[in-house]
This record gives structure tokens, sequence and C-alpha cells, in this order.
């Protein structure tokens, strides 16, 4: 990639006439970066102030970087993020960890003084390049004897200030590519800090990935609740009525009106659970105690239920704890063939932790494509964790651990 990206560049400034914007912006840019190099030319010439160079270059790595990302930023429009600060129980040992890295300390002391001498030459062929170029303007100034007044010679100085002309672009345009890479490896963060940043980004946009359904969920749990399910309540209450009123009737016409009443109750009774399985009220209302009694209270077997919560758990988890233990139960009563369940609901630290056993048959594989493959899915949605032991004969024991606060 960055071999496909110089090849690029060194085709583009090719292309560019030597009085091009973008050929002056690559020389600016090389050339605003040599003042910053003469402290370690100074020490470089002069040995008894090497030390004091190397002192102030070490204690300033941080002001200098970020005077050289404000450079790469305002001139050349790249923007380098700073490494970041290393996470040390002690703020002086994390504070000498980011100003004296090695990456940096290298760029300030070797990279940055090599890539300000290549400026230097880029901007002396440039001048070198404008004087030879125009010869014929100012030769006349000089003695005869210099020789510079001759056509021959005159003609040969101009042609080579064109050439550098010609060529000073194209070197403007790699050193400042060099420029650009060089401070992206040593003045930015390394390959280990990126996919570090990258991976918080990531958990954090799906935590909001994932509090954004939670929400649309609700949402469309009021609506339904509040819109469709009041008007099938009141047009169940109105044929209820009509049953109860009409008697004069005949009986083609009250059996219309006896199957639409209890069509419109089946309605109702498919909605409420519709409802109930996107947001059940009782969870935002109660807490995840009173919404998993609900749904101890509903099983189609006996359930013992054990809730011990200490602590405050945000409400995607707890969306995620009542479906988990909803969709476990629902899966013991269809495969399981089990007489009993114990769940037990506990918050241990910052952990919750599901635990859901049967007396079943046992034999459960998520491997297989059962609901154990959507419950661990869930789990995971907010960094949680699904384990399954289940051998041949039963019990079945599902874990499930899940932050209590994203």
């Amino acid at each position: 990639m960055p071999s496909t990206t110089l090849r690029r560049a060194l085709v583009r400034s090719l292309r560019r006439p030597p009085w091009s914007a973008e050929a002056w912006r690559d020389t600016r840019f090389i050339a605003a970066g040599i003042p910053m190099a003469v402290p370690v030319w100074l020490a470089v010439t002069e040995s008894k102030l090497l030390i004091a160079v190397l002192a102030v270059v070490l204690t300033c790595t941080r002001p200098l970087a970020d005077a050289q990302r404000g450079r790469l930023r305002s001139l050349y429009g790249v923007d380098v993020p700073p490494p970041r600060p290393g996470d040390s129980p002690n703020r002086l040992l994390g504070r000498l960890r980011l100003v004296l890295t090695w990456r940096q300390a290298a760029y300030h002391l070797v990279v940055g003084p090599l890539l300000a001498l290549g400026a230097a030459t880029v901007v002396y062929l440039w001048g070198a390049a404008l004087v030879l170029s125009t010869v014929f303007g100012w030769s006349w100034l000089l003695p005869a004897t210099t020789g510079l007044r001759e056509w021959p010679v005159q003609l040969g100085l101009t042609a080579g200030g064109v050439a550098l002309a010609v060529a000073s672009p194209w070197l403007a345009g790699l050193a400042a590519w060099v420029e650009v890479r060089a401070a992206q490896l040593l003045l930015g963060p390394d390959r280990a800090e990126q996919l570090e940043q990258r991976v918080e980004e990531i958990a954090e946009s799906r935590a909001g990935l994932v509090d954004a359904v939670d929400a649309e969920r609700r949402r469309i749990e009021r609506d339904l609740h509040d819109g469709a399910q009041q008007r099938l309540t009141s047009l169940a209450m109105n044929l209820g009525l009509a049953r109860r009123t009409f008697k004069d009737v005949p009986p083609e016409v009250m059996q219309v009106i006896v199957e639409a009443h209890e069509e419109a109750q089946a309605a109702i009774d498919e909605l409420r659970d519709l409802v109930r399985g996107l947001h059940p009220a009782v969870l935002e209302d109660r807490g995840l105690d009173a919404a998993l009694s609900g749904i101890a209270a509903r099983a189609p077997l006996p359930v013992r239920l054990d809730v011990e919560l200490s602590g405050p758990i945000a409400p995607t988890v707890e969306a995620v704890a009542y479906f988990t233990v909803s969709e476990a139960l629902t899966n013991v009563a269809k495969h399981a063939r089990a007489k009993q369940v114990d769940v037990s609901v506990r918050t241990t630290g910052d952990r919750l932790r599901l635990i859901i056993s049967d007396d079943g048959v046992g034999g459960a594989d998520p491997s297989r494509g059962t609901g154990l493959t959507g419950l661990r899915k869930r789990a995971a949605s907010v960094d949680g964790t699904l384990s399954v032991l289940s051998p041949l004969g039963g019990p079945t024991t599902i874990t499930v651990e899940l932050p209590c606060v994203l």
C-alpha cells in the first residue's frame, strides 16, 4: 500500500507544471520543517551544545511533536493523531511513557533533521533553477571576464535551470510524501494503538447500536400498546356489548357477531404477547425481579426463581437478561421434557450471572442450530458470555454472564 501511494504521488508530481499550486504547496510544506531541525544541526557541529540540545529535545518531545502535527495539518491537510498515553497507575510514569517514546525521540533527533536536509536541498534546487533559467536577464551585470556573457554558456545554464525547474516539483512531491509517511509512523499511534483505538470505537458503536435498537423496541411497544391494542380492546368491547344487547337479530347475524367478538379477543391476546415480547412494561416499571417473576408464573412447568440483585443494572442488560430467561424457558418446555426448572439471577461485582438448570433429558448442543445459538448471540451483543453443560440424560445447565453496565 505505501509503495502504491508513493507511485501515485510521483506520477502526479511529474504531470504537473513547476508553477502549479501543488508544487508550491509541497515546497512550502517541507521548507517549514527546516527551522525545527536547526538546533540538532548546531548540536552536531558544536559538540559543547550536544548534551544541552539532546536534553531540550527529549524534554520538549510533546510540544515539538504537536508543532509538527500542526504543520502537517495546516500546510498539507494531513491529520496525524497523537499516540495515546499509557495506562499507568503512576501519573508521572504514564507521562514519561508518552513523552519519551523512542519513536518520537527518533523523529526529532534523527529523521527530522535528515528530512530537513532533504528539504533544504529541494529549496536550494528551486533557487538554482530560478537563477540559472534567468541568466539572460542578469548576466550583463557581471564583469565580462566571468565568461557568463557568452551565449553558449548562457544557453547551457538556461537549459540546466529549466531541467531543475522540471525536476524540483517531482523532488518536492517525493520529499513531502516521505515526511508525511515518517510523521504517521513515528509521531502517530503505532499499529497496536490503532487497533486498540479501533476496537474501542467498534465497542462504543455496538453499544450505541444496541441502545438504539432497545429504544426503538420500546417505542414500538408503546405505539402498539397505546394505539392498536387500545383500538382492538374498544372493538372487542363494542362487539361484546352488541352480543349481549341484540336479542332479536337473525341467528346468522348473531353468529357473525359472536365470531367477530372471539376473533377480536384472540387478536388482543396475540397483540399482548407480541408487545410483551418486544419490551415488557413490567420490566421498565417494576424492574428485573418482577419481570422474571411474571415469566416464571406464565411458564408451562414449575419454575423456582432465585433473584438477588445488589447493584444497578443498565436497562439494555436487563432486557437481554429478561429475554434470555424467557427464551431459555421456552426451549426447556419444547425440547427438554423436564419436570422443573431452577433459575438463579445474581450480581457478582460488576457482572450479572444467570443460571438456568432443568432436570430434563439433556443433550442440548448449540452447534445444531437450536435456540441456544440465538441466546449466545443475544448475550454477545452486550459483551456477555453463555456456556452450556448438557450431558445425555441431563441435567442441563445454562450459565450466562452479562456486564451490569455497558
